[in-house]
């Protein structure tokens, strides 16, 4: 049998198993109702389209007893306060960013991304088989929460600039909207980093506000027409290595769930955390294609950049680790998982696309 055919068949049959199965195994489950705050508009299909998957899933894998219903950014709560409204029970559950919540403490950066930090697979490899998500549990505890990976982007790209950046030097007094730790970082590098709402960063670009913007990648930047005020697109983004986005719960609300329903929660978080990182990597490509056809000029950060800006990323956590013990004590763990990480990846994985994407067929 063709294997297409096969895999094809094959779940079909697990699916239709699943459907048959669940509603009985949920039929003397209570009903349950929960609502999800996004920080993301609609306009992020990708993203905000993970929470829902997991909505969707969950339904399915409870015969509909257990509903989640989705809330865009701003509905609810504006983006950028859903581990509030999740904290404090204004909501069950919530899909936000950890790197959004940096003002309350630094180390909330590691859930997400840090610059120079790991990439998505990488970070996936910490959080399910190294200490990362027992970690960041720790701190998500102090505020009333359960975390669960939920999507990744992949490297992002390093934003649009109205003037082409040559040297260090070009980003003395240069005013980019770029916000968390990414942001602390292009200070040390004379840069001025300015925090803008999604929705307001366009007309800043376009009147002059500011001179560059850092946004997610060819899929999601396309759609905001950065391309059309802002020619120069920058790579790679190094302060988004393999932003992770993840799902809150609040803590007493998730206890009270029934194992069942538990466990078809993690399911789908993971099964979002899975294709959310497949959609972009297929998507990313042919709109990449689709700027260069509009007249986008693809630029690499200069050299110097990038050491300095590792360099000042690196400084940053060593500061902020003499003073911060829960940062300290995630850092640390990461810090060693990072290295032997990079050693194996550039080994295998960097040593093969280096080759293959060198020598194309």
């Amino acid at each position: 049998m063709e294997r297409r055919s096969f895999l094809k068949k094959a779940g079909a049959t697990g699916l239709a198993a699943a459907a048959v199965s669940a509603p009985a195994l949920a039929a003397d489950a209570p009903t349950i109702r929960w609502r999800l705050a996004s920080s993301f508009p609609k306009s992020l299909d990708t993203i905000y389209g993970g929470a829902n998957t997991l909505a969707n899933r969950i339904s399915q894998l409870t015969g509909g007893k257990f509903q989640i219903r989705v809330f865009a950014g701003g509905e609810i709560v504006p983006g950028t306060q859903v581990l509030d409204a999740v904290q404090n029970g204004t909501v069950e559950c919530g899909h936000s960013c950890g790197y959004y919540y940096v003002g309350k403490n630094k180390a909330f950066g590691f859930d997400t991304s840090v610059p120079f930090g790991l990439t998505s697979r990488q970070q996936a490899a910490w959080m399910y088989y190294g200490n990362g998500l027992k970690l960041l549990r720790e701190l998500y505890a102090q505020y009333n929460i359960v975390n669960f990976p939920g999507g990744n982007t992949g490297t992002q790209m390093g934003g649009w600039f109205r003037n082409e950046v040559k040297s260090l030097a070009d980003l003395k007094g240069l005013k980019m909207r770029i916000p968390g730790l990414g942001g602390e970082v292009m200070a040390r590098l004379g840069a001025v980093p300015q925090t803008i709402a999604g929705g307001d960063i366009y007309p800043a670009l376009e009147k002059g506000t500011i001179d560059a913007t850092e946004w997610v990648g060819p899929y999601d930047d396309e759609k905001l027409g950065f391309y059309k005020v802002a020619k120069h697109y920058y790579y790679p983004g190094f302060w988004e290595p393999g932003p992770q986005i993840t799902f809150f719960v609040n803590t007493k609300e998730w206890a009270k769930l029934p194992k069942e329903y538990q466990a078809a929660f993690e399911a789908a978080a993971a099964e979002v955390n899975i294709l959310m990182q497949a959609e972009y990597d297929a998507k990313n490509p042919q709109a990449l294609v689709s700027l260069l056809q509009k007249g986008v000029k693809l630029h690499k950060y200069p050299l110097d950049i990038l050491k300095a800006g590792q360099k000042a990323a690196f400084e940053m956590y060593e500061e902020e680790a003499a003073k911060n013990p829960i940062f300290k004590k995630i850092y640390t763990d990461w810090k060693k998982f990072r290295t032997l990480e990079h050693g194996w990846f550039n080994l295998a994985e960097a040593s093969m696309e280096s080759f293959m994407y060198s020598n194309r067929k």
